[in-house]
């Protein structure tokens, strides 16, 4: 592998800023914090609830120490990105308050901007194959560098509740405003026919229809609120999973034919981009650029270039639930490299989902793939 300038000069910034990371903590914290990269199981697991992420938490380092894990997490995102990751972050003093200052799910303070999780797999200075990845509540990143190239950005997820809060002004405080815009304005520039095609159902998921599996198979639906956390709940915390369930299924009123219309399927659902007109692939491509332009903006460049022209084409575009601002919604653009899902439904459609995922490479899987092919 050879890799572009670009993703070399990206995990090289990555590579210094982990072993800067690495190299400030303890050796117990250094143990929490580092795992071996063949630790599969682990590395392929993530999140996107207020749960063990697993790895060192903000909460257990020095404040230089988290200094330098922002700083990680800086070398993985753009300017915009990483300004919008770190409102996210402290979005969960805001929904403390929101919800009475009360939630604790088992621990002392259960909405918590402390409690993000940063684990490193492999050693970031040497040759062999690593990766990193930084989660929490409504923030999930993940890395894979092979031969000193970043290989793999996927899954990459955020999130927002609320979605939408007031700011002393006139326009409120939206982390996540692009995604849900963009999204509404392709889908209200459709022509009747077209709409019949994308619009697949007037009821929209729970959440997210992939979930945070490690890899999503056909039929999948989405999981259980319970089924998203790492263990699960018992006592007061998981009367509160299930009565939460209990009212978001009681809201949606599914039918069978809700449930199939968003199915997973590996076969892309609703309309192909190239069913699209002009003035409407520039708003799907407006749409790509706000999931993509997570990344730094070199091998943000890159990244899009796959889906210059003709692909696109191999795009589709599916909607489900309402399509005016404050309506429970939901959105899929699919195609065999990529994966994007966005949800809005819970909370009265002011709680925000949205994740970029490589239905083949994530965590560096076809890659990883190919190099130990090469190497065997």
């Amino acid at each position: 592998m050879t890799g572009s300038p670009a993703r070399r000069a990206t995990a090289e910034r990555m590579a210094a800023e982990a072993v800067a990371f690495l190299d400030a903590l303890t050796i117990d914290q250094r143990a929490i914090a580092q795992w071996p990269f063949a630790a599969e199981d682990e590395r392929r697991l993530w999140f996107y609830t207020p749960t063990d992420h697993g790895g060192l938490t903000l909460h257990a380092m020095t404040p230089s120490q988290q200094r330098l894990a922002h700083r990680l997490l800086a070398s993985g995102l753009s300017r915009a990105g990483y300004v919008t990751a770190a409102t996210i972050i402290g979005l969960d003093n805001i929904l403390d308050q929101v919800e009475g200052w009360v939630i604790e799910f088992g621990r002392d303070r259960g909405r918590d901007p402390m409690m993000y999780y940063v684990r490193v797999f492999g050693d970031p200075a040497g040759d062999a194959p690593w990766g990193w990845r930084i989660g929490g509540h409504h923030l999930s990143v993940h890395y894979t560098i092979i031969d000193g190239v970043l290989e793999a950005v996927t899954p990459c997820f955020m999130g927002a509740d609320p979605a939408s809060a007031p700011l002393l002004g006139p326009h409120p405080l939206r982390p996540l405003a692009g995604v849900e815009d963009v999204g509404r304005a392709l889908v209200h520039s459709l022509d009747v026919e077209q709409r019949a095609k994308v619009i697949l159902t007037g009821r929209a998921p729970t959440d997210l229809v992939g979930g945070n599996r490690s890899s999503i198979s056909e039929g999948d639906v989405p999981l259980s609120l319970a089924d998203i956390w790492r263990g699960r709940f018992s006592g007061e915390v998981g009367e509160f999973m299930r009565e939460a369930q209990d009212r978001m299924n009681r809201r949606a009123k599914f039918t069978e034919s809700d449930v199939e219309a968003f199915r997973w399927s590996a076969t892309p659902k609703g309309m192909a981009a190239r069913e699209l007109r002009a003035d409407q692939r520039e708003v799907l491509d407006a749409l790509l650029r706000l999931y993509v332009g997570r990344l730094p903006d070199d091998v943000a460049d890159e990244e899009l270039a796959k889906f210059a022209g003709d692909g696109l084409d191999e795009l589709h575009v599916m909607w489900a639930g309402g399509i005016e601002p404050g309506q429970p919604h939901y959105y899929r653009v699919h195609g065999p490299t990529l994966l994007l899902e966005y949800d809005n439904t819970a909370r009265d459609a002011n709680h925000v989902h949205s994740v970029w995922r490589d239905p083949r490479g994530d965590f560096g899987h076809d890659a990883l793939a190919r190099h130990y092919a090469h190497e065997h």
